[in-house]
């Protein structure tokens, strides 16, 4: 893959799913469809919404490492993104990601107590093309948001 950040940037960008893991408190791998993140800079750094008590909020909070994974069912693509992931309660974090129509899920608003940001840092990743898995490690990213 030349350009790792433009292929698998181009295909996390037109998912309208993407997939979360947690791991329990056995240490088994649990894992969550998601919608896409809200944000992301490069391939690096992924932030999503979700409600502050959830499962998978619990989770993060008693171990951080995470993956995250997308697919292209059309071209049977994929990319599995694995590093950790961070609750963010900060008012500036869930200013960042708010959305008109959030408050379907919070009702309270940007301040709901049962709203929260999963920034997820990648570390490493693994494509899946044309039958073929390449890994690769995912340098810090120093571009702007897209």
């Amino acid at each position: 893959m030349r350009d790792a950040e433009q292929t698998i940037g181009n295909l996390i960008d037109k998912q309208g799913v993407s997939f979360i893991s947690s791991v329990d408190e056995n240490g088994w791998p649990c894992t969550k469809a998601m919608l896409p993140p809200r944000r992301r800079l490069g391939i690096e750094t992924f932030y999503f919404t979700t409600n502050t008590s959830s499962m998978r909020v619990s989770q993060y909070r008693q171990n951080p490492k995470a993956c995250i994974y997308f697919c292209d069912r059309r071209f049977f693509r994929g990319v599995m993104l694995t590093g950790t992931m961070e609750v963010l309660t900060d008012s500036a974090s869930k200013e960042m990601i708010w959305r008109d129509g959030d408050t379907m899920y919070y009702p309270g608003g940007v301040t709901d107590p049962d709203y929260c940001v999963l920034k997820f840092t990648a570390s490493q990743g693994r494509f899946y093309s044309s039958f073929k898995s390449e890994t690769f490690d995912i340098p810090a990213y120093t571009g702007e948001a897209e």
